[in-house]
Protein backbone atom coordinates (compact mmCIF):
# COMPACT_ATOMS: atom_id res chain seq x y z
CA UNK A 1 0.00 0.00 0.00
CA UNK A 2 1.76 3.58 -1.10
CA UNK A 3 1.96 6.03 1.53
CA UNK A 4 -1.23 8.45 1.68
CA UNK A 5 -1.08 11.70 0.05
CA UNK A 6 -3.81 13.93 -0.25
CA UNK A 7 -4.19 16.84 -2.85
CA UNK A 8 -5.72 19.43 -1.33
CA UNK A 9 -7.96 20.46 -4.38
CA UNK A 10 -9.49 23.59 -2.78
CA UNK A 11 -9.05 25.93 -4.00
CA UNK A 12 18.45 27.72 9.75
CA UNK A 13 19.62 31.02 12.11
CA UNK A 14 22.13 29.69 9.26
CA UNK A 15 23.66 27.50 11.75
CA UNK A 16 27.60 26.77 11.26
CA UNK A 17 27.41 23.76 10.81
CA UNK A 18 30.47 21.10 11.74
CA UNK A 19 31.30 17.97 9.70
CA UNK A 20 31.89 14.62 11.03
CA UNK A 21 33.48 12.20 9.40
CA UNK A 22 32.29 8.73 7.93
CA UNK A 23 33.98 6.92 10.65
CA UNK A 24 32.64 9.28 13.35
CA UNK A 25 29.26 9.18 11.63
CA UNK A 26 29.30 4.94 12.09
CA UNK A 27 30.56 5.62 15.50
CA UNK A 28 28.05 7.98 16.81
CA UNK A 29 24.43 7.41 14.94
CA UNK A 30 22.30 6.42 17.06
CA UNK A 31 20.11 2.89 17.27
CA UNK A 32 16.45 3.88 16.75
CA UNK A 33 14.65 5.00 20.04
CA UNK A 34 13.78 1.75 22.20
CA UNK A 35 10.11 1.40 21.53
CA UNK A 36 9.72 -0.40 25.13
CA UNK A 37 11.16 1.79 26.93
CA UNK A 38 10.54 5.56 28.45
CA UNK A 39 7.64 7.04 29.98
CA UNK A 40 5.05 9.08 28.43
CA UNK A 41 5.91 13.35 28.70
CA UNK A 42 4.13 15.31 30.84
CA UNK A 43 4.23 18.39 28.05
CA UNK A 44 5.50 18.12 24.59
CA UNK A 45 6.34 21.55 22.90
CA UNK A 46 5.79 21.94 19.82
CA UNK A 47 6.64 24.21 16.81
CA UNK A 48 5.03 25.53 13.61
CA UNK A 49 5.01 27.92 11.07
CA UNK A 50 1.64 30.40 10.66
CA UNK A 51 2.00 29.27 6.54
CA UNK A 52 -0.16 27.31 4.52
CA UNK A 53 2.69 24.81 3.90
CA UNK A 54 2.12 24.51 7.58
CA UNK A 55 -1.28 23.14 7.04
CA UNK A 56 -1.19 20.09 8.50
CA UNK A 57 0.27 21.49 11.96
CA UNK A 58 -2.13 24.52 11.85
CA UNK A 59 -4.80 22.21 11.52
CA UNK A 60 -3.84 19.51 13.90
CA UNK A 61 -3.17 22.09 16.82
CA UNK A 62 -6.69 24.59 15.90
CA UNK A 63 -8.89 21.49 15.29
CA UNK A 64 -7.73 20.11 18.51
CA UNK A 65 -6.60 16.93 16.92
CA UNK A 66 -3.21 16.86 18.57
CA UNK A 67 -4.75 17.04 22.11
CA UNK A 68 -6.91 14.34 21.89
CA UNK A 69 -4.08 12.30 20.73
CA UNK A 70 -1.57 13.63 23.17
CA UNK A 71 -3.86 12.22 25.69
CA UNK A 72 -2.86 13.75 29.30
CA UNK A 73 0.11 15.13 27.46
CA UNK A 74 0.17 18.69 28.02
CA UNK A 75 0.51 20.92 24.12
CA UNK A 76 2.47 23.70 23.89
CA UNK A 77 2.67 25.07 20.91
CA UNK A 78 4.80 28.28 19.01
CA UNK A 79 5.03 29.62 16.18
CA UNK A 80 8.05 30.74 13.78
CA UNK A 81 8.47 32.39 10.56
CA UNK A 82 11.27 30.34 9.17
CA UNK A 83 13.13 27.07 10.06
CA UNK A 84 16.57 28.03 11.58
CA UNK A 85 14.54 30.41 13.68
CA UNK A 86 12.87 26.84 15.31
CA UNK A 87 16.49 25.19 15.30
CA UNK A 88 17.59 27.70 17.35
CA UNK A 89 14.60 27.31 20.16
CA UNK A 90 14.83 23.56 19.62
CA UNK A 91 18.51 23.71 20.45
CA UNK A 92 18.13 25.98 23.41
CA UNK A 93 15.70 23.49 25.14
CA UNK A 94 12.13 25.54 24.08
CA UNK A 95 10.88 23.00 21.92
CA UNK A 96 10.83 19.31 22.06
CA UNK A 97 9.09 19.05 18.12
CA UNK A 98 8.52 21.71 15.21
CA UNK A 99 7.42 20.97 11.58
CA UNK A 100 10.12 22.58 9.63
CA UNK A 101 11.48 22.53 6.51
CA UNK A 102 14.55 20.28 5.17
CA UNK A 103 17.23 22.58 4.97
CA UNK A 104 16.92 23.74 8.90
CA UNK A 105 16.47 20.13 9.71
CA UNK A 106 19.81 18.94 7.50
CA UNK A 107 21.46 22.07 9.61
CA UNK A 108 20.63 20.67 12.89
CA UNK A 109 21.92 16.98 12.31
CA UNK A 110 24.95 18.19 10.71
CA UNK A 111 25.70 20.41 13.34
CA UNK A 112 25.21 17.82 15.55
CA UNK A 113 26.60 15.12 13.83
CA UNK A 114 29.51 14.22 15.94
CA UNK A 115 27.39 13.92 19.04
CA UNK A 116 24.86 11.30 16.68
CA UNK A 117 22.70 14.13 15.35
CA UNK A 118 20.62 15.65 17.83
CA UNK A 119 16.95 15.52 15.95
CA UNK A 120 15.24 12.70 13.85
CA UNK A 121 12.72 13.16 10.96
CA UNK A 122 9.52 11.18 12.11
CA UNK A 123 7.25 12.26 9.49
CA UNK A 124 6.24 14.34 6.51
CA UNK A 125 3.53 16.95 6.45
CA UNK A 126 3.42 18.62 3.06
CA UNK A 127 5.10 18.77 -0.69
CA UNK A 128 5.14 21.49 -2.81
CA UNK A 129 3.89 25.16 -2.02
CA UNK A 130 6.86 27.03 -2.73
CA UNK A 131 7.57 30.05 -5.42
CA UNK A 132 9.65 32.85 -6.94
CA UNK A 133 7.48 35.68 -7.99
CA UNK A 134 8.48 38.53 -9.45
CA UNK A 135 7.71 41.74 -10.71
CA UNK A 136 6.61 42.32 -13.87
CA UNK A 137 8.88 42.59 -16.44
CA UNK A 138 11.29 39.77 -15.39
CA UNK A 139 9.94 37.10 -17.95
CA UNK A 140 13.34 34.06 -17.51
CA UNK A 141 16.04 33.74 -14.97
CA UNK A 142 18.44 35.69 -17.53
CA UNK A 143 15.88 39.20 -16.23
CA UNK A 144 17.60 38.26 -12.96
CA UNK A 145 21.03 40.64 -12.80
CA UNK A 146 21.31 43.34 -10.47
CA UNK A 147 17.75 42.38 -9.10
CA UNK A 148 17.27 41.75 -5.31
CA UNK A 149 15.01 38.61 -4.48
CA UNK A 150 14.11 38.30 -0.82
CA UNK A 151 13.35 35.03 1.33
CA UNK A 152 12.53 34.25 4.50
CA UNK A 153 15.49 33.48 6.34
CA UNK A 154 19.37 32.47 5.48
CA UNK A 155 19.55 29.31 5.74
CA UNK A 156 15.92 28.25 5.32
CA UNK A 157 14.35 25.61 2.50
CA UNK A 158 13.53 28.88 0.26
CA UNK A 159 16.97 30.43 0.92
CA UNK A 160 18.83 27.37 -0.35
CA UNK A 161 16.03 27.13 -3.19
CA UNK A 162 16.95 30.20 -4.47
CA UNK A 163 20.54 30.08 -4.35
CA UNK A 164 20.61 26.63 -5.93
CA UNK A 165 18.38 28.37 -8.62
CA UNK A 166 20.58 31.05 -8.95
CA UNK A 167 23.82 29.04 -9.22
CA UNK A 168 22.19 27.14 -11.85
CA UNK A 169 21.45 29.84 -13.90
CA UNK A 170 25.24 31.23 -13.81
CA UNK A 171 24.69 33.77 -10.78
CA UNK A 172 27.56 34.09 -8.29
CA UNK A 173 26.17 35.35 -4.77
CA UNK A 174 28.26 34.98 -1.80
CA UNK A 175 27.61 33.42 1.73
CA UNK A 176 26.01 37.19 3.08
CA UNK A 177 23.65 37.33 -0.12
CA UNK A 178 25.72 39.85 -2.26
CA UNK A 179 26.25 39.13 -5.57
CA UNK A 180 24.61 39.31 -9.13
CA UNK A 181 21.86 38.86 -7.43
CA UNK A 182 21.33 40.10 -4.26
CA UNK A 183 19.51 37.79 -1.86
CA UNK A 184 18.12 39.61 0.78
CA UNK A 185 16.60 37.56 4.06
CA UNK A 186 13.69 39.31 5.89
CA UNK A 187 10.33 37.97 7.60
CA UNK A 188 7.93 37.79 5.14
CA UNK A 189 5.23 39.88 5.89
CA UNK A 190 8.38 42.82 5.22
CA UNK A 191 8.99 40.71 2.05
CA UNK A 192 5.46 41.71 1.16
CA UNK A 193 5.45 45.51 1.87
CA UNK A 194 8.67 45.51 0.55
CA UNK A 195 7.45 44.70 -2.58
CA UNK A 196 4.55 46.78 -2.70
CA UNK A 197 7.23 49.44 -1.96
CA UNK A 198 9.25 48.52 -4.61
CA UNK A 199 12.61 47.53 -2.32
CA UNK A 200 12.97 44.03 -4.12
CA UNK A 201 12.08 42.72 -7.36
CA UNK A 202 10.56 38.99 -6.02
CA UNK A 203 11.09 36.78 -3.70
CA UNK A 204 10.99 32.62 -3.10
CA UNK A 205 8.49 32.13 -0.70
CA UNK A 206 6.25 29.60 0.68
CA UNK A 207 2.21 29.34 0.96
CA UNK A 208 0.01 31.85 1.22
CA UNK A 209 3.24 34.34 0.80
CA UNK A 210 3.36 33.43 -3.06
CA UNK A 211 0.33 34.03 -3.24
CA UNK A 212 -0.82 36.78 -1.73
CA UNK A 213 2.64 38.69 -3.98
CA UNK A 214 0.80 37.87 -6.45
CA UNK A 215 -2.64 38.84 -6.32
CA UNK A 216 -2.40 41.69 -3.51
CA UNK A 217 0.98 42.92 -4.92
CA UNK A 218 0.72 41.93 -8.80
CA UNK A 219 3.98 39.59 -8.94
CA UNK A 220 3.96 37.10 -11.88
CA UNK A 221 5.02 33.46 -10.88
CA UNK A 222 8.71 33.00 -12.57
CA UNK A 223 9.28 29.47 -10.82
CA UNK A 224 6.71 26.66 -9.31
CA UNK A 225 9.20 24.55 -7.27
CA UNK A 226 7.47 21.58 -8.08
CA UNK A 227 8.58 22.51 -12.06
CA UNK A 228 12.26 21.52 -11.06
CA UNK A 229 11.48 18.21 -9.15
CA UNK A 230 11.07 14.43 -10.75
CA UNK A 231 6.77 13.94 -10.46
CA UNK A 232 6.79 17.73 -8.78
CA UNK A 233 7.22 16.06 -5.50
CA UNK A 234 9.22 17.56 -3.03
CA UNK A 235 9.10 18.06 0.94
CA UNK A 236 8.50 21.20 2.41
CA UNK A 237 7.49 20.85 5.54
CA UNK A 238 8.10 17.65 8.17
CA UNK A 239 7.85 16.85 11.38
CA UNK A 240 11.22 16.44 13.18
CA UNK A 241 11.78 15.66 17.01
CA UNK A 242 14.88 16.06 19.70
CA UNK A 243 16.36 13.10 19.25
CA UNK A 244 16.78 13.05 23.41
CA UNK A 245 13.19 13.28 23.72
CA UNK A 246 12.55 10.63 21.36
CA UNK A 247 14.50 8.22 23.48
CA UNK A 248 12.72 9.53 26.64
CA UNK A 249 9.18 9.64 25.42
CA UNK A 250 8.84 7.07 22.30
CA UNK A 251 5.27 6.93 23.38
CA UNK A 252 4.31 10.84 22.94
CA UNK A 253 5.85 10.92 20.11
CA UNK A 254 3.77 8.27 18.78
CA UNK A 255 0.93 10.08 20.10
CA UNK A 256 1.79 13.29 17.79
CA UNK A 257 2.49 11.06 14.94
CA UNK A 258 -1.27 9.69 15.08
CA UNK A 259 -2.09 13.03 15.10
CA UNK A 260 -0.42 14.04 12.11
CA UNK A 261 -1.61 11.19 10.34
CA UNK A 262 -5.40 12.54 11.79
CA UNK A 263 -4.97 15.78 10.57
CA UNK A 264 -4.28 14.94 7.47
CA UNK A 265 -6.99 12.16 7.13
CA UNK A 266 -9.47 15.16 8.19
CA UNK A 267 -8.12 17.67 5.56
CA UNK A 268 -8.52 14.91 3.01
CA UNK A 269 -12.07 13.90 4.53
CA UNK A 270 -13.26 17.47 4.22
CA UNK A 271 -10.62 19.55 2.51
CA UNK A 272 -13.23 22.80 2.79
CA UNK A 273 -13.63 22.51 6.57
CA UNK A 274 -10.25 22.26 6.59
CA UNK A 275 -9.16 24.95 4.61
CA UNK A 276 -11.47 27.31 6.69
CA UNK A 277 -9.98 25.89 9.89
CA UNK A 278 -6.41 26.78 9.09
CA UNK A 279 -7.74 30.10 7.52
CA UNK A 280 -9.67 31.25 10.59
CA UNK A 281 -6.11 29.97 12.71
CA UNK A 282 -3.96 31.76 10.27
CA UNK A 283 -5.90 34.60 10.81
CA UNK A 284 -5.76 34.46 15.14
CA UNK A 285 -1.88 34.36 14.88
CA UNK A 286 -0.86 36.60 12.51
CA UNK A 287 -3.93 39.15 13.12
CA UNK A 288 -4.39 39.46 9.44
CA UNK A 289 -6.85 37.29 8.13
CA UNK A 290 -6.23 35.78 4.70
CA UNK A 291 -8.84 37.03 1.29
CA UNK A 292 -10.56 33.87 0.74
CA UNK A 293 -8.98 33.95 -2.87
CA UNK A 294 -5.20 34.03 -1.40
CA UNK A 295 -6.22 31.30 0.76
CA UNK A 296 -7.95 29.13 -2.19
CA UNK A 297 -4.76 29.68 -4.42
CA UNK A 298 -2.21 28.72 -1.52
CA UNK A 299 -3.97 25.33 -0.93
CA UNK A 300 -4.16 24.39 -3.78
CA UNK A 301 -0.48 24.97 -4.61
CA UNK A 302 0.05 22.34 -2.08
CA UNK A 303 -0.25 18.65 -1.13
CA UNK A 304 -0.59 17.06 2.14
CA UNK A 305 1.38 13.74 2.68
CA UNK A 306 2.75 11.56 5.35
CA UNK A 307 5.83 10.85 3.57
CA UNK A 308 8.78 12.83 4.43
CA UNK A 309 9.77 12.38 0.46
CA UNK A 310 13.40 11.37 1.66
CA UNK A 311 14.33 11.42 -1.47
CA UNK A 312 14.53 15.20 -1.95
CA UNK A 313 15.90 16.07 0.72
CA UNK A 314 18.74 13.96 0.03
CA UNK A 315 19.09 16.55 -3.33
CA UNK A 316 18.48 19.50 -0.88
CA UNK A 317 21.18 18.27 1.50
CA UNK A 318 23.55 18.16 -2.10
CA UNK A 319 22.20 22.08 -2.59
CA UNK A 320 23.03 23.16 0.56
CA UNK A 321 25.96 21.59 0.72
CA UNK A 322 26.96 23.62 -2.31
CA UNK A 323 25.96 27.13 -1.19
CA UNK A 324 28.59 26.83 1.89
CA UNK A 325 25.77 27.68 4.40
CA UNK A 326 26.28 24.23 6.11
CA UNK A 327 29.85 21.80 5.73
CA UNK A 328 29.44 18.83 3.75
CA UNK A 329 28.75 15.74 6.14
CA UNK A 330 26.99 12.18 5.93
CA UNK A 331 23.11 12.15 6.86
CA UNK A 332 22.66 8.64 7.73
CA UNK A 333 20.70 8.30 10.56
CA UNK A 334 18.74 11.98 10.32
CA UNK A 335 15.32 9.88 9.10
CA UNK A 336 14.00 7.66 12.21
CA UNK A 337 10.88 6.38 10.75
CA UNK A 338 10.12 3.20 13.55
CA UNK A 339 6.96 5.03 14.45
CA UNK A 340 5.30 6.49 11.12
CA UNK A 341 5.57 3.10 9.76
CA UNK A 342 3.47 1.41 12.95
CA UNK A 343 1.32 4.22 12.56
CA UNK A 344 0.82 3.81 9.36
CA UNK A 345 1.15 -0.24 9.25
CA UNK A 346 3.02 0.15 5.82
CA UNK A 347 7.02 0.46 4.65
CA UNK A 348 8.00 4.61 4.32
CA UNK A 349 11.24 4.91 2.14
CA UNK A 350 14.09 7.01 4.31
CA UNK A 351 16.11 6.96 1.22
CA UNK A 352 18.86 5.04 2.98
CA UNK A 353 19.33 7.45 5.83
CA UNK A 354 17.50 5.92 8.61
CA UNK A 355 20.47 4.24 10.17
CA UNK A 356 19.60 1.02 11.21
CA UNK A 357 16.25 1.30 11.47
Amino acid sequence: MEIRRTALLVAALALSAGCATSAQRDATVAEPAARSTGTPAAELRLGYFPNVTHATAVYGDAAGVFAEALGDTTLTTQQFNAGPSAVEALFGGALDATYIGPNPAINAFVKSAAEGGAIRIVAGATSGGASLVVRPGIESAEDLRGTRIATPQTGGTQDIALRHYLDENGYDVAENGAGDVTVVAQENPVTLTAFQAGEVDGAWLPEPWASRLVLEAGAEVLVDEKDLWPGGDFVTTHLIVRTEYLRDHPQTVKALIEGSVAANQAIADDPGKAQAVVGEALAELTGKALPPPVLERAFANIESTDDPVAASLATSAEHAFATGLVDEADLTGIYDLTLLREVLGEPVDDAELGGSS
